[in-house]
């Protein structure tokens, strides 16, 4: 029911189009013309329904990574309140500012640590599942995984920096009295 005509150039196709639709004309009045574009035209609007749907995709990881980051930040500040006498008496008995920080961002660390380590193990088992959806992206790509893992724990590490802070200021007398 439709004909297509397709020409290869070596020219830019965009100036060539005017070109072949007079050329196509002249030989045909009568035949109606529509849709000239070039194969790069046809090709992204081939592809907009991949393009709508990979941008949807990457939004979607961008909302569950900042709602990953409020979760741990509300976690480890319920942490540092609950810690509060705990670290007041490290603070009476000597402790410095930046032992307790090392002290909360430590325990982060570990908790942190363990998460990526069972994420890294289910991805692995979940890649076979997926593999058929992934696009020019080796099932098992190292640099992919390490490059999510190391964003992971960068955002887990900054959501508990703040709360880390805060317990850095925790006074001592003040935390003690309210025991």
């Amino acid at each position: 029911s439709r004909m297509r005509l397709f020409v290869r150039t070596r020219v830019d196709p965009a100036a060539l189009a005017s070109a072949v639709s007079g050329e196509i004309r002249s030989l045909d009045p009568n035949l109606p013309l529509s849709e000239v574009k070039t194969m790069d035209e046809r090709v992204g609007d081939a592809m907009w329904r991949t393009r709508v749907g990979a941008w949807l995709l990457s939004a979607f990881a961008a909302l569950a990574l900042a709602l990953t980051a409020i979760g741990i930040f509300g976690v480890m500040a319920q942490t540092v309140v609950q810690r509060t006498s705990e670290i007041g008496i490290r603070m009476a008995l000597g402790a410095q500012r930046r032992d307790v920080l090392r002290l909360v961002l430590g325990s982060a660390a570990r908790v942190t640590s363990a998460g990526l380590v069972v994420g890294v193990v289910v991805a692995l088992a979940v890649t076979r599942v997926v593999a058929s959806l992934l696009y020019d992206v080796q099932p098992h790509d190292p640099t992919t995984f390490g490059l999510v893992a190391a964003l992971l724990g960068c955002v887990a590490l900054l959501a508990c920096y703040i709360p880390a802070r805060r317990a850095t200021r925790v006074d001592a007398v003040v935390a003690l009295r309210s025991e």
